[in-house]
């Protein structure tokens, strides 16, 4: 009876020691505490049936194991609630880009509402790993901003692909914007879905707001935002976007849009450019 009372302890404990794992995920919790709440049925089972009175149970076993059915309840109520809560955030944000992506498409001359499509769901189906070409390459941001940063995160870079990136980061450096613009294009039809790719964005972006195609960067910015939600210029990519909606008139969109740098991205650094941006519209904060 000890044994099997250890046993239910030691699987409570199981979700805790596992939460180092990263392959775990919430339905794989659920699944844990479903046969963790199993056993204790079999175990309560045990203890109410008749022929037991000659054992030595103490009154405290089965207190222990309401206890532990207690929180198990507790725990899977939570996590339940958890998952509603993330599938919400998710579709919300979906909807959000969504939105934006269809008003963007309004704003240009030449686009066609009609060839959107879908918009790729937030976060795509499963979380970026760090590094992987959907996480960007990990280089700081700002390098993407053109401020000279080494390549840095461990990407694996053919020599081509890295000299033609600095070509294209130095050209913006250098204001050079249409040429910039160009050679981003360039680099991202050269290396499709490279590690690269999201800094490539967000450069040919601020080049073509270099151009005065404010149109062109907010959707390039979009596209980072969308694509690589987790890659690190992401964060800079929503605040641009937000700002770019801004001087396109659209002031409203460009509030909502600020205010979700600080709920996807508290800890990073654009919270504050956001927030500042948001004083400067008088955006309700």
């Amino acid at each position: 009876m000890r044994r099997a009372l250890t046993l239910c302890l030691a699987l409570l404990m199981a979700p805790a020691a596992a939460s180092a794992q990263d392959s775990q995920t919430l339905a794989d919790i659920k699944q844990d505490m479903s046969v963790l709440y199993t056993q204790l049925q079999r175990l309560r089972q045990e203890l109410n049936t008749t022929g037991l009175s000659d054992m030595q149970i103490s009154g405290s076993a089965l207190d222990r194991i309401n206890t532990i059915e207690a929180e198990l309840q507790r725990v899977t109520g939570k996590a339940e609630e958890l998952e509603f809560r993330i599938e919400q955030v998710v579709n919300d944000g979906t909807n959000r880009l969504g939105d934006l992506d269809f008003r963007l498409c309004e704003l240009e001359p030449n686009c066609d509402i009609g060839s959107l499509g879908d918009t790729p769901r937030l976060g795509g189906d499963a979380v970026p790993e760090q590094g992987s070409s959907r996480g960007g390459s990990g280089m700081s941001s700002g390098s993407a901003s053109g401020t000279g940063g080494p390549l840095a995160g461990g990407a694996q870079l053919a020599v081509s692909e890295e000299e033609d990136y600095r070509a294209a980061q130095q050209a913006l450096e250098n204001n050079e914007f249409r040429r910039a613009a160009e050679l981003f294009a360039t680099f991202r039809a050269d290396y499709p879905q490279g590690p690269l790719e999201p800094e490539a964005l967000v450069g040919e972006g601020l080049a073509l707001e270099g151009t005065g195609d404010l149109r062109g960067a907010a959707r390039r910015y979009l596209d980072v935002y969308s694509g690589y939600p987790e890659a690190q210029v992401a964060p800079e990519s929503l605040w641009r976007l937000g700002t770019s909606l801004a001087e396109l008139g659209s002031v409203a969109e460009a509030c909502v849009t600020l205010a979700e740098v600080g709920e996807r991205y508290p800890q990073s650094s654009y919270v504050n450019e956001a927030r500042s941006s948001m004083g400067d519209l008088n955006c309700q904060q």
